[in-house]
């Protein structure tokens, strides 16, 4: 199928560790250029989504957006240390013994000696938590391809008809080229005649001029190329997959013939069906800039 480079997929998924969304977002772009935009606790798995896009897409301008929201009451922990509370403890007892101290801590003052209790960060399963991210990013992407794809056959659409056209117009300039000549050998008679007036016309004079006239505007060459790259962009689209370069490619090639063929135009006629070319391929190079 063709794929346009515009599109947008969304996916959520919730459970007992979370929440994770996942926005997509992608235009046209000569190249593929991503940028990902996620929470500081994510920031290491940047390479393992860049590698995702790689497998998805191969052109387009690919925003991602992703939100976690853990259910994890906190990921730190309190430890307490009681070896060392321990002989703190015992410490303090001695000390009491010592010097006759009436009073004695409290466990909040305890507490608050250096490292008995510490603030600990707990351990993520990285693993689990990318296959879970990953799971998401892979259904965003089913629903960016299924909206590109879809304004891809919209354009694929749009592109055959214009190529129809483009025939039209490549039969009629073809058509229409030897009556130019016949008309031109009839214009080149008819003032010989008047110049000579009438006492005798110099027939392989007038064929030669004629000759030469008819090479001039010949645009035969440069149709059969045209045919050749309607025909080209024509498979390609039908064919479908990543064809946006070739496409261009050939939108060039139809263009470099049409000027020719403008160049050459012996009457109204050509010159309008020439134009009537280069405006097509001008509007189909704009839609081509958006397939992938």
């Amino acid at each position: 199928m063709v794929s346009s480079m515009t599109g947008f997929g969304r996916s959520e998924a919730v459970d007992s560790e979370g929440k994770i969304t996942v926005e997509i977002k992608s235009v046209n772009h000569r190249y593929l250029d991503i940028s990902v935009k996620m929470p500081r606790s994510l920031t290491m798995f940047e390479p393992g989504i860049r590698n995702l896009v790689k497998e998805n897409v191969e052109r387009g301008k690919i925003d991602i957006f992703i939100n976690y929201e853990s259910y994890n009451d906190s990921s730190n922990a309190v430890r307490y240390n009681k070896n060392l509370a321990g002989e703190y403890y015992k410490a303090l007892l001695e000390m009491k013994e010592d010097f006759g101290f009436s009073d004695f801590i409290r466990l909040s003052e305890l507490s608050r000696f250096p490292e008995v209790l510490s603030l600990e960060e707990q351990a993520i399963d990285e693993d689990a938590l990318f296959r879970r991210l990953s799971s998401v990013i892979s259904e965003a992407f089913k629903a960016l391809k299924a909206t590109r794809q879809h304004e891809g056959e919209r354009l694929k659409e749009d592109l055959m008809a214009k190529l129809s056209h483009m025939s039209d117009y490549v039969a009629d300039i073809e058509r229409h080229a030897p009556e130019i000549v016949s008309a031109y050998r009839d214009k080149i008679t008819e003032k010989v005649n008047a110049l000579l007036e009438g006492s005798g016309i110099d027939e392989s004079r007038i064929v030669t001029e004629t000759a030469i006239f008819a090479d001039k505007i010949a645009v035969d060459e440069e149709i059969v190329r045209l045919r050749s790259h309607i025909k080209a962009m024509q498979k390609t689209l039908s064919d479908g997959g990543c064809i946006g370069r070739k496409l261009d490619f050939l939108a060039q090639e139809m263009n470099r013939e049409a000027n020719t063929i403008l160049s050459k135009s012996g009457d109204l006629i050509t010159t309008d069906n020439a134009i009537e070319l280069k405006t097509d391929i001008e509007k189909i190079r704009e839609q081509i800039q958006n397939i992938e």
